[in-house]
Parts: C-alpha cells; sequence; structure tokens
C-alpha cells in the first residue's frame, strides 16, 4: 500500500536520526567523564570555546550522568517502538518482536554504543568540547526529567546506602604515580626523572633515622678544643662544618663551620675562642617525618641537626645534603665510594649502611624490612643472630649476601648476587674474580659519610 510505504521511509528515517542520537548521548558519557579536572581549567584558563560549558556540568556530574543516561534510554524505547511498529506492518507480531529484539540491539551496539564509544575515547578533548553546548541544551529540553530522576536516584542511593557521588574531585597518590610509570613506559619521563619522582612520594614516609649519619660516622670537636684544633679536625674530614660537644657526642651544643673558625682565628680581637663561633642546632627524635623536618631547618636556616632517641642520646647527626640526597640520589664527592657498585648485571657491592628499600629498589630484590633493622648491615645481624666475619655468606629468598669488609663488629660491606635463572654459580665466581683489583669499598671510605653540603 502506498501509505505503509511512505509510513516505512518516514519510520526508517526516524530510526536513523535516533541512532544519531543514541551515538551523541553514548560518546558524551565517555568524553564528559574522561576529561580530567586539570585539562579542563588549563581549557578555561586558554580562552578555548566550550569549555567554561564543560566545566559547568561537571561541577554537577550527578545531574551531568543522569542527563545523559535519561537522554540514551529516551532514544533507543523510541527507536525500538517505532521499529516494532514497522516490522508490524509486514510481519506476524512474533516475527516483529524478534526481528526489532536482533535487528535494534545489533544497531544500537554497533552504531549506537561501540563505534561512537570508540571515537570518543581516542577523541576525548576535541569531542568533549564540539559536544558540550548541545549536550547542555540537552539539560535544558530534558530538564523536568532530569530533576525528577536525579531526585528520584538520589533517594535510592539513601535507602540502599550507596554514595551519590559520580567522581572524586582530588587525584589521589596512586594515581599520580601510576601517571608517572605510564609517562615512563610511552617515553615521555626519563628513567631517571621517575626515578627522582618515586623518591619524592617515599620522602613524605621517611624518618629521620633513615637518612641520619649514624653516630659511629659522625665527626666533632669538643667544646674544650681550641681554634687550630677544630679546623685541623674539618680539614682532616674533608666537612665544611662539624657538630660541636660538651662532655661527650649526647651533649651536642652546636655546629661550627671552616669559614667561621678561620674568620675568628686571623680577624677575632683578643685570643680566638671555639665559643664565640658556636652555632645553636636542633635535637629531633629518631622517629620525625623527614619533609617536616625539611620544613624545620628551612625556616630556621639550620644546615645541620642532631638526631636523639627516646632516651636523649645522640643517634646521629642530619644535613641538607643528606635531606637533598633522599630526593635526587647520592651526591658523592671526590674519592667517595658509591654506596652501591655493579660488578656485573645481578651482583652489587653495597656498603653495610645502605637501607634496605634502596637495596630492593635498585637490585630489583625484596629482602624484608623489620622495626629492629632498617640497614643491609642490620639484616644480615638479624638473619646471623650473631656477629659476622668477612668472607661468610648467607641466603634469602634468592638472594646471597657475602659479607666483604667488617670494621671491628661493624659490617662496612656485603657483595649482593641475585640468584635466578641467569645466575650461575659459575657467574658469581667470575664476577668475583674480576672484583679482585679493589672495588669493594673500604671501611675507612665507608666511614667518611660528608656532614653537610658547602
Amino acid at each position: 500500500m502506498p501509505g505503509d510505504s511512505v509510513v516505512t521511509i518516514v519510520g526508517v528515517a526516524a530510526i536513523l536520526v535516533l541512532v544519531g542520537l543514541s551515538a551523541f548521548f553514548s560518546s558524551s558519557e565517555i568524553a564528559m567523564f574522561s576529561l580530567p579536572q586539570h585539562r579542563v581549567d588549563s581549557l578555561v584558563d586558554e580562552g578555548v570555546k566550550g569549555a567554561e560549558t564543560i566545566r559547568d556540568m561537571k561541577q554537577n556530574p550527578h545531574r551531568l550522568l543522569v542527563t545523559i543516561l535519561v537522554g540514551n534510554n529516551i532514544v533507543n524505547v523510541a527507536m525500538t517502538s517505532i521499529a516494532t511498529a514497522l516490522f508490524a506492518i509486514y510481519l506476524s507480531r512474533g516475527e516483529a518482536v524478534l526481528a526489532t529484539t536482533f535487528g535494534i540491539t545489533t544497531l544500537v551496539l554497533i552504531f549506537g554504543e561501540s563505534a561512537p564509544k570508540s571515537y570518543a575515547v581516542e577523541h576525548t578533548e576535541s569531542w568533549a568540547l564540539r559536544i558540550a553546548r548541545p549536550l547542555k541544551l540537552s539539560e535544558y529540553a530534558l530538564y523536568p526529567l532530569v530533576v525528577l530522576f536525579d531526585y528520584i536516584v538520589k533517594g535510592v542511593n539513601k535507602v540502599i546506602g550507596g554514595s551519590a557521588a559520580i567522581e572524586s574531585t582530588y587525584v589521589t597518590r596512586d594515581e599520580i604515580q601510576d601517571i608517572i610509570e605510564t609517562g615512563e613506559r610511552e617515553g615521555v619521563i626519563e628513567e631517571e626523572e621517575r626515578e627522582m619522582l618515586d623518591r619524592i612520594f617515599r620522602f613524605n614516609n621517611t624518618i629521620a633515622k633513615e637518612v641520619m649519619t649514624p653516630r659511629l660516622d659522625v665527626t666533632a670537636v669538643a667544646k674544650e678544643s681550641s681554634v687550630e684544633e677544630a679546623i685541623e679536625t674539618c680539614i682532616q674530614a674533608d666537612h665544611e662544618r662539624v657538630p660541636v660537644y660538651e662532655g661527650n657526642l649526647d651533649n651536642i651544643i652546636g655546629v661550627v663551620t671552616v669559614r667561621d673558625l678561620v674568620r675568628e682565628l686571623r680577624y677575632s680581637e683578643g685570643k680566638p675562642s671555639l665559643e664565640r663561633v658556636v652555632k645553636p642546632t636542633l635535637h629531633v627524635p629518631e622517629s620525625k617525618n623527614a619533609d617536616e623536618l625539611l620544613a624545620e631547618m628551612q625556616d630556621n636556616r639550620l644546615q645541620m641537626v642532631t638526631v636523639i632517641d627516646e632516651f636523649g642520646t645522640t643517634e646521629g647527626i642530619i644535613t641538607l645534603e643528606d635531606m637533598v640526597e633522599e630526593i635526587v640520589g647520592e651526591i658523592l664527592e671526590g674519592d667517595e665510594e658509591a654506596p652501591v657498585e655493579f660488578i656485573a648485571d645481578n651482583v652489587a657491592v653495597v656498603q653495610g649502611e645502605v637501607n634496605i628499600d634502596e637495596v630492593n629498589e635498585i637490585l630489583d630484590i625484596d629482602l624484608p624490612e623489620g622495626e629492629e633493622f632498617e640497614t643491609l648491615a642490620g639484616f644480615v645481624f638479624n638473619r646471623a643472630g650473631r656477629l659476622v666475619e668477612e668472607g661468610e655468606e648467607i641466603e634469602f629468598d634468592g638472594v646471597r649476601i657475602r659479607i666483604e669488609r667488617v670494621d671491628n663488629t661493624r659490617i662496612m660491606s656485603a657483595r649482593v648476587t641475585v640468584l635466578d635463572d641467569e645466575s650461575t654459580p659459575e657467574a658469581a665466581e667470575s664476577a668475583e674474580s674480576t672484583d679482585e683489583a679493589g672495588v669493594v669499598g673500604s671501611g675507612a671510605d665507608a666511614g667518611a659519610t660528608t656532614n653537610d653540603v658547602d
């Protein structure tokens, strides 16, 4: 019948329009919710057309989502109704229902969902800017329904104990770290940059005890020393500044610098006095957070602080250089040995004072960290349960640790070998033979930790 042909043509045209609207709403959902807020703010600052509209809609993400869902469902239901009516002209009721079910489902999945959403994923920013104004107009057109369903959904969420929040208004630390790792894989961030950023994130969870130069490595001068003796001590230790103690190291009263000592020696009126050039220092608990300590050192313009335990005993000192090295890595001076030195792909000589977490990161291993120890030397003592001697070996979870140098009771350096399928005993012996020329850090050098920066 001529009338049926006209109805069919109009119906098919309407279905095509509705498929386009379905694609519009589906792609809008992906584009709007995939566009990060910081990028929206940047686009607004740059004055990009449509950016302010996006920002306005994303300020109420729940309503934005309801708008998209209401529009999409109205379109899909209308499409199904029209298709059923068209098929009913030429088919029986049952056949019309089957044809509509499979035909419209296929049409919507391909052209109303998959294709437009894939496009929106690949062109998130540009598509969001293009559909921002039409989507805002859709919100106005569907306003009564949007408000009604928005209210109903929030009520249902309250009843079932759900949250009405659609997206977070902040970026978590984990998300930032994931972005950093992704940036390195994609070549946007260099490995060294990623390592520095990782150290910055770890810095917040670092305590003073993990950063300090231990007491055994501290070079200090007595309060009763002469200015000449203090200068000689600084020169011998190759330090710009050293702590000053009264009685013993448990009573550090301040810090002196070579510059002030020389000025006092040459230009002071009367007899040079060490006490006149001693500058006060802070005494901080070993559990103090490193980031808080750094801010405190900056506020007080201090280059060195003293770390004490719960009994008030001096545990060590922390310099500004120690804090900087936690972020940028080791800053070696002169003939100072690297804390970790590779002699093969899976073999490294590590100083005993290196923290376990640093050893794990550099060698890609998983040695345990405990409350009773924090360094490689502490781990060895904990596993052995006694003092160890040079040449002794322990193995743990695919890692062999051979003690290379011991100074009295202190482990100065150890050879760490990662035992895997490619690391045979013969390879380890080969690495040991290449190291007989003396790559192992000496006890004296390992103990000469720089006290500060110039």
